[in-house]
């Protein structure tokens, strides 16, 4: 398929929507509610890594007589990337939609994405705003890369450049450097030319490689600020705080050494690499602490 042909309508897009699962818990339910209950032409590949909480297998069951709903086993954590890699190459859909399994994505709120990435011939990858329950945004919705300059500059209280945008989103379309990978929407053509995400990245920070690469071959990152998608924090990331907290420092420092020109300097890098491993470090007892709080 050619990524920049003509418009076409969004109610004409057929589109493959990849979820990964790992111990998400009872919001996997809705999700995947809200997704076949959607007049869209669609095909959903959900994705299960291992979890132990039987929710993919109830879903499975429930929705047998769906012929829209595949469901991959996997036997082990293999990492998000991957995971929705795996799923990519079985999707025949034109448009492809990787959905966070606590993302509940309204019907309007889909037909609305799928008109942009018909309509903007340029779009490389669209992202919505994620809200938590109360209907604040997270502000990784619309993200800057995080060049080291950029975090210098927020960590010292610098005038200029910052990582994240600290003023309120829009609620329009703009062009941004990067989205959050809670919802991300794409030609599978585009995701194709690109190789998927780049499965070096265990869990987080690919959705940021993603987006750079989308850029650097001329294509738009777009946010529809107009979007709203409600955004629950998964039970991975509280279920196992530590395990989360090292892929997240992994996939920093492998981002910064993709990415950043300051890589380029080993002294640098050096002192990039204790700075984002004390940081992991630091972070350790607090998240034991909050863990044993919850139980």
């Amino acid at each position: 398929m050619d990524i920049s042909a003509n418009p076409r309508s969004p109610f004409s897009l057929a589109l493959s929507v990849i979820v990964v699962s790992a111990d998400s818990g009872p919001a996997l339910r809705e999700c995947v509610r809200q997704l076949l209950a959607s007049s869209q032409s669609l095909e959903l590949i959900l994705v299960d890594n291992n979890s132990r909480d039987g929710v993919p297998s109830a879903i499975e069951r429930a929705h047998a007589h769906d012929a829209r709903l595949k469901v991959l086993y996997n036997h082990r954590n293999i990492g998000f990337g991957p995971a929705v890699n795996l799923a990519a190459r079985q999707a025949s859909g034109q448009a492809l939609l990787v959905l966070n399994p606590d993302c509940v994505l309204q019907e309007s709120d889909l037909q609305r994405l799928l008109g942009l990435l018909a309509a903007r011939p340029k779009a490389g990858l669209i992202g919505a705003v994620v809200c938590d329950a109360d209907g604040r945004p997270d502000p990784a919705s619309w993200r800057r890369d995080p060049l080291l300059r950029r975090s210098l500059n927020s960590l010292l209280g610098r005038s200029g450049e910052t990582v994240n945008m600290e003023q309120e989103i829009p609620a329009e379309v703009i062009e941004t450097e990067a989205v959050s990978g809670a919802l991300m929407l794409l030609p599978l053509a585009m995701f194709q030319r690109l190789g998927g995400f780049d499965e070096a990245y265990f869990l987080h920070c690919e959705d940021l490689d993603l987006c750079r690469r989308v850029r650097d071959i001329g294509y738009q990152v777009l946010l529809a600020g107009d979007v709203r998608v409600h955004h629950g924090k998964g039970s991975s990331s509280r279920h196992r705080p530590v395990f989360v907290s090292r892929h997240k420092h992994r996939g920093m420092w492998r981002w910064f050494r993709k990415h950043d020109p300051a890589a380029r300097n080993p002294l640098v890098a050096a002192a990039v690499w204790l700075g984002i491993w004390a940081h992991f470090l630091l972070q350790i007892p607090g998240q034991l602490w909050r863990r044993l709080l919850r139980r």
